[in-house]
């Protein structure tokens, strides 16, 4: 799927540095699985900033200034989230593609990922009310039930009703995340309700046929019960595969420990799946993975450019970073990350491919060894303007 261009670097950063992990959901019997020695168990997170050189003051100015241009910029040239007015559960805002003009679960679902590790419970709670509203298919007879559109027009109208896991994977991490550090409240509010109701859904909702505004369309679960892995789509009328920046063990290691009890064996498994599947789908030389590839980690054939390193798996090293931060339990993952910063250094950061900070993000930012951490995180944050943000290249395939 597309991506907002400018909110990931943003993402990165907040993942790896900020501490929503403390503000854990309480419930449940005692954690037995094993904590690793990242972040989650150290409860220490590294911070390239400050590593770079800079003080603590001059790193929240930086993040809050952030915030502030992509949240609440000028909205001609500056900001990609939108208040949309109000409803019986309170302010509605959306979080736009620029390039695209439509509001996508991936954007929605990662704005509300930096609301809640930043402490914006308001823009989290518009956000989460504009995706309630707008996205999400309550008809027991909608091949969605249970999830969310993918697509839709920034009036609420959807460009396409068939879901993205991704978008449902964010959703569901924010919103434990959020019962963590803001409690629960109620209706849509309960966060850790709305968490387990949509986990559940994606291991286990059965498949329904019925239409779309794209035609009809029968959708089962997010995820492959044989292979423990991630879907592309839930349509079960399109050939069966996974997307490699698809796969966040990092999150699934938290489900094991928070999500709904019956469940939580399954993510276990799903865990070490993924970190196996990164080894798999990755080049042994370069260490890039393809847009789509097969549950065996072979690129999918026929499908667009689906087996070049292209928009959706430039996603992929920074969902095994993140991993390796908060859990350190594979150190397969470093490997990783040294080989795809070591390609990208050989070809030239600042010139290859014309790079922007999405590279620099994902293979700089949340480097895992600290001889990959040159002062070149403090220039990764877009400035926007309107000339880039109306710029043709594409964020992403469909």
């Amino acid at each position: 799927m597309k991506k907002p261009l400018e909110i990931f670097p943003l993402l990165s950063l907040t993942l790896v540095f900020c501490l929503a992990l403390a503000a854990a959901p309480q419930r449940g019997p005692a954690e037995t699985r094993a904590s690793g020695s990242g972040a989650f168990a150290t409860k220490r997170y590294r911070n390239l900033f400050l590593e770079a050189g800079h003080s603590p003051k001059e790193i929240a100015q930086k993040i809050d200034a952030a915030f502030r241009q992509l949240f609440h910029g000028d909205p001609e040239t500056q900001t990609v989230y939108y208040p949309a007015g109000r409803n019986a559960n309170g302010p509605l805002a959306y979080l736009t593609d620029i390039n695209n003009k439509d509001a996508r679960s991936e954007g929605m679902s990662y704005g509300m990922m930096i609301a809640v590790q930043l402490g914006k419970k308001a823009e989290f709670d518009a956000l989460w009310n504009w995706s309630k509203t707008f996205m999400y298919h309550d008809s027991p007879s909608h091949p969605g039930y249970g999830f969310f559109s993918w697509s839709m027009k920034t009036n609420g109208t959807p460009n396409d009703e068939s879901p993205a896991p991704d978008g449902e994977e964010y959703w569901a991490m924010a919103l434990y995340f959020a019962a963590g550090r803001w409690g629960n409240g109620t209706g849509i509010y309960n966060y850790r309700a709305e968490a387990d109701r949509l986990l559940d859904a994606m291991k286990t909702r059965g498949a329904i046929t019925g239409q779309t505004v794209r035609g009809p369309e029968t959708d089962g679960p997010e995820f492959n019960a044989e292979h423990k892995m991630v879907r592309f789509t839930p349509n079960n009328r399109r050939p069966d595969h996974t997307d490699p920046s698809y796969h966040l063990p990092a999150f699934y290691e938290l489900w094991a420990r928070w999500g709904p009890v019956a469940d939580r064996p399954f993510w276990a498994e799903a865990t070490a799946v993924s970190r196996d599947f990164f080894q798999k789908v990755t080049n042994p030389t370069t260490g890039l993975a393809p847009n789509y590839a097969n549950f065996d980690g072979t690129p999918v054939a026929g499908f667009g450019r689906s087996a070049n390193f292209g928009p959706d798996a430039w996603r992929t090293a920074a969902n095994w970073s993140v991993d390796w931060s908060w859990w350190a339990a594979d150190p397969r993952e470093r490997q990783l990350s040294d080989r795809i910063q070591a390609f990208f250094e050989s070809k030239g950061m600042d010139t290859y491919g014309k790079t922007d900070s999405r590279w620099m993000a994902t293979s700089r930012v949340i480097a895992t060894r600290p001889h990959w951490s040159p002062p070149t995180p403090w220039r990764v944050w877009p400035r926007p303007n309107r000339a880039r943000r109306s710029s043709s290249r594409p964020c992403g395939i469909h």
